[in-house]
């Protein structure tokens, strides 16, 4: 069968993943038979699971539509502030669950998303198989420097960072997510992801240093490895970056 060819056009961020010279044009996709759209997206670096909405020829689409000759494409990425209800749905629900599961070189950016209150998933033992079966699993967001770990095709909610720097992560995360509204400080452990709770100070005076039980009374206690907190010089530091991260 001849070759047959399409015009795909990437919109907003999607053009993060493309080359160049590729970016905010139509680019087009030449192919045989009929395969299905994901396949031509992904081709040209962009993974599923950074796609909300797909156009052909006007009329938006699933994943299972099957190329044709002439089709013009437009991909667009996953919306937040946008109600795109009447257009087909790509996954069976929207980007909403704020549970996260990071790659393993994402560990500062996890204890950072604890401390403001979001289930962040992590360890620095996870292969990728493990990561996209948590996600599957629990209906976790995958968070990513390796667009490679979105393409498998049961990902259906996946982020992939631009930014290097932790600081810059996190606000690309509450950015992109729309999550300025959903920061509760300090409910998690940083260290393990679990909840914490008050506890009663008397509960927990044989594991408290001399200075910390003579000039703390308010302590909290992980649910899940039994870290106590307090709010001891350390806090004021992390009240500023939480007011930072909020703020902008």
């Amino acid at each position: 069968m001849s070759d047959r060819s399409a015009r795909f056009r990437f919109y907003a961020e999607l053009n993060d993943f493309l080359p160049p010279a590729q970016r905010r044009q139509d680019i087009e996709y030449r192919f045989r038979d009929a395969p299905g759209i994901k396949d031509p997206i992904e081709a040209l670096g962009v993974p599923h699971s950074e796609v909300e909405l797909i156009v052909v020829n006007g009329e938006s689409v699933g994943f299972d539509y099957r190329l044709r000759d002439g089709d013009r494409v437009a991909v667009y990425p996953v919306f937040e502030s946008i109600d795109v209800s009447n257009a087909v749905r790509l996954r069976e629900a929207p980007l909403r669950h704020t549970a996260f599961i990071l790659d393993v070189n994402l560990g500062k950016l996890a204890r950072r998303l604890r401390m403001l209150g979001f289930d962040a998933l992590y360890r620095n033992d996870y292969d990728d198989e493990e990561i996209v079966a948590l996600s599957v699993e629990t209906g976790r967001i995958i968070l990513t420097r390796d667009r490679r770990l979105l393409y498998p095709k049961v990902v259906t909610h996946g982020y992939w960072l631009r930014a290097t720097d932790v600081d810059e992560q996190v606000r690309e995360v509450i950015d992109r997510l729309d999550l300025s509204e959903c920061i509760r400080p300090f409910a998690r452990c940083l260290d393990c992801n679990g909840k914490i709770k008050a506890v009663n100070k008397s509960e927990i005076l044989d594991r408290l240093e001399p200075l910390t039980r003579k000039y703390y009374d308010e302590f909290y206690r992980c649910s899940a490895c039994g870290k106590i907190y307090w709010e001891g010089s350390h806090y004021e530091h992390m009240r500023a970056l939480v007011a930072r991260y909020a703020d902008d």
